[in-house]
């Protein structure tokens, strides 16, 4: 099964590869795993993590696609759909 958003992502380069950009604005480093938005590049961390950065940046910006930031894997999520892809 797939869906739209899936096969129109993108691949842009990361704004960062430091970490998610909203904890390291805050200064906190111990987030789970890193996801980064297909549509605008933006590295936010997983739900899993205290601040759930990557769902808040879908929330604030109805970016669609995500992908996972960590080595090695290459996973991507639709957050509309609810599917992986």
């Amino acid at each position: 099964m797939t869906c739209p958003h899936l096969d129109e992502a993108g691949d842009p380069e990361p704004q960062t590869t430091e970490g998610c950009q909203e904890c390291l604005a805050i200064g906190f480093t111990d987030w789970v795993h890193l996801r980064l938005c297909l549509t605008c590049g933006h590295v936010g961390c997983c739900d899993s993590s205290p601040y759930r950065h990557a769902t808040a940046h879908f929330l604030d910006t109805s970016h669609p696609v995500i992908r996972s930031f960590q080595p090695g894997e290459s996973w991507r999520w639709c957050y509309v759909d609810e599917l992986v892809g």
